[in-house]
């Protein structure tokens, strides 16, 4: 990786700033977007803020993308989405325009790179009747975002097609760990717990796949760096299924809280996926990947982060809010 010039898009966000801190320490010249060219709108870049090129632009707009046509990189991550499932709903329209327009866009205004990722989701499968999810299952999107993000490796698919230039999908099973917005359910419930305000959630009888953030980040790099000759899409995932249900005690357990568990409180969600988990035999074959950090090492990491960031956020004392 040393010396590669590498974009990356959505590089301040959650997953995408990991991916940066990673390149980075492999020697890699990085170059990430974002809608603001502002600190404090990217804290998680605020450790190498002055060691990676930073380029302002909202991929929905395509005069903002014409800073791009006359750039050359090496390998770009396609990491900037609109990324919540529920909320999707409330808005359409920015969730396609995000997903969906933003990726062809992009595609058709940067073409002077050796390899494209365009990271996808785990929720494109939608309803299936088996698990694990096979990459070859017909794709069943049931939210706005999924929609969006199938629509996005259509596009990708058709570029690949058009172009014969290296052009990878690879969909992300469920993440977690430093840095992730509390608008996900692990950081909700850990800080939720850390401060000891009542747990409401529905049976929890639906599953889930939680991988560390460290995990997908290597499966990017690996999935890149491979010379693959596959021309489809790749789960990036660990393979074990979680009942929400479970999660929630295993947290509330690794926090030590007193927070009042209320299992059962809420209705399941109209279009719930029930039970979701990666086949990954594709990508230990073909890019020689696997999760190698447990979930209960990263529930940790995660863990004992959350209470340095709750420790900084909610205490007035902090120097945080001394400012």
């Amino acid at each position: 990786m040393k010396g590669k010039k590498i974009l990356i898009t959505g590089g301040a966000g959650f997953i995408g700033s990991h991916l940066t801190k990673k390149l980075l320490s492999l020697g890699a010249e990085v170059t990430v977007v974002v809608k603001y060219k502002s600190i404090i709108d990217n804290v998680r870049l605020s450790a190498v803020w002055d060691h990676v090129e930073v380029l302002e632009a909202d991929l929905r707009n395509i005069d903002s993308l014409r800073q791009f046509e006359k750039r050359t990189f090496d390998h770009i991550y396609h990491l900037a989405a609109y990324n919540h499932v529920g909320d999707s709903f409330l808005h359409v329209n920015e969730a396609m325009m995000a997903n969906a327009v933003a990726t062809a866009n992009l595609m058709e205004y940067v073409q002077n790179y050796d390899k494209f990722l365009y990271m996808s989701t785990s929720e494109v499968y939608g309803y299936q009747t088996s698990v694990p999810f096979q990459e070859d299952m017909l794709p069943f999107p049931v939210s706005p975002y999924s929609v969006g993000k199938y629509a996005g490796e259509l596009y990708a698919k058709m570029k690949k097609h058009q172009t014969g230039k290296k052009i990878i999908t690879v969909r992300g099973f469920n993440t977690f760990g430093p840095y992730q917005s509390d608008r996900a359910v692990i950081p909700e419930l850990i800080i939720k717990c850390l401060r000891g305000l009542p747990i409401e959630t529905t049976k929890g009888v639906q599953t889930r796949e939680f991988n560390y953030v460290d995990n997908i980040v290597s499966g990017l790099i690996a999935a890149v760096n491979s010379e693959y000759t596959y021309d489809g899409t790749f789960n990036i995932g660990s393979n074990r299924e979680i009942a929400i249900r479970d999660l929630v005690t295993m947290i509330h357990k690794a926090c030590d809280s007193k927070s009042e568990l209320k299992i059962g409180a809420l209705p399941d969600r109209p279009t719930e996926i029930w039970r979701m988990c990666a086949d990954d035999s594709r990508a230990q074959e073909l890019f020689g990947w696997k999760a190698e950090i447990s979930f209960e090492e990263g529930l940790g990491k995660t863990v004992a982060w959350f209470k340095e960031y709750v420790s900084v956020f909610y205490d007035k004392s902090s120097n945080l809010n001394k400012l």
